[in-house]
């Protein structure tokens, strides 16, 4: 195939150099500054708990001058997608897959449900329909990344611990195009799953970083200072119970208990959430994808979210004293 990583941060390396490490497809990257340097020198470089990993790659900071693909990995973060949306033009052809490599509620989410939010454009996440009229959807493919990976210098990643992805239509089912991708990402060595009800796990992802997120970054605390303070514990567990009511009314209940999933995220040891990492980066949070998101659905079903506001709260005024998150609120 020919796939393009639109966005070299740590999760575009870390599947752009497992692809282009098989020598069987041709791999581009769209990317600026010293990362497309790096790239254009070194090409693309992974190291961590599998090992070092490294793949050819074709760089460019103009989408144009690398033509229509068969597959767009998008991993940027999401504050930055609509503007990714206005240049991907010349990427996509009618059959291109768009992946959305990325944390949070995405722009589609609520097409392929049923129910209250069934066909609901989210606000939150995609407020002027720019992301929506630019990214088609019957061209996009969900994605969650289960991988812990940090940028450790411009156009090399290390890959902490994980290699799970899942994949699925938005409007559910497993599609020959999905076997197919799920295929060449398990030639790669990823672990992928090939989802029913792609919802259902983006959901579940959410259920369990849409606290611990915003308190890092809020707190400058790893994930085992968060859930290790009875106190804030005790707060995480109750926005996930808030979160987990709306997944109810959406249509993919949580079985798990807010402690069972808390035992989980303390095997992680002392792990920085990708928020904490862009704070610490003077990169803006993706508040609105994660949070924001969660209370509107909360709001559209019924649910009410008081400590999930709460959360959401905190940081935005965090994140605006710190020009992380725009100044301008949005309701």
């Amino acid at each position: 195939m020919k796939v393009c990583i639109y966005g070299a941060g740590a999760i575009g390396l870390l599947v752009g150099a497992r692809l282009a490490a098989t020598g069987r497809h041709a791999v581009s990257a769209v990317a600026r500054g010293a990362t497309l340097a790096a790239l254009n020198e070194h090409g693309l470089r992974v190291d961590g708990f599998a090992g070092p990993i490294a793949g050819p790659v074709t760089a460019s900071a103009d989408p144009a001058e690398l033509g229509v693909q068969d597959v767009v990995v998008v991993a940027v973060k999401a504050p930055a997608l609509a503007d990714v949306a206005r240049r991907i033009a010349p990427l996509l052809g009618p059959r291109t897959l768009v992946v959305p490599a990325m944390n949070g509620v995405p722009w589609w989410f609520c097409h392929g449900l049923s129910g209250p939010a069934a066909g609901m454009a989210l606000e939150s996440v995609d407020p002027d329909g720019t992301i929506a009229a630019h990214l088609p959807l019957e061209q996009v493919i969900g994605c969650v990344v289960h991988a812990a990976a940090s940028v450790v210098e411009p156009g090399r990643a290390h890959n902490q611990m994980g290699r799970g992805l899942v994949i699925g239509e938005p409007r559910g089912g497993v599609s020959e195009r999905v076997a197919a991708l799920k295929a060449a990402l398990d030639d790669a060595g990823f672990e992928t799953t090939a989802s029913q009800m792609i919802q259902r796990d983006i959901w579940y992802k959410l259920w369990g970083n849409m606290t611990t997120n915003p308190i890092s970054a809020i707190t400058g605390a790893t994930t085992d200072r968060i859930i290790g303070d009875e106190l804030l514990r005790k707060l995480t567990s109750g926005a996930m119970l808030e979160s987990g009511r709306i997944g109810e009314r959406l249509g993919f209940a949580i079985t798990q208990t807010p402690e069972e999933r808390h035992a989980i995220t303390r095997k992680l040891g002392a792990f920085k959430t990708s928020m904490l990492q862009d704070v610490e980066a003077g990169r803006a949070i993706e508040l609105d994808s994660l949070v924001g998101a969660v209370r509107e659905l909360g709001a559209r079903v019924g649910v009410e979210t008081p400590l999930i506001d709460a959360i959401f709260g905190l940081a935005r005024v965090f994140g605006q004293a710190h020009g992380l998150y725009p100044d301008t609120a949005r309701s």
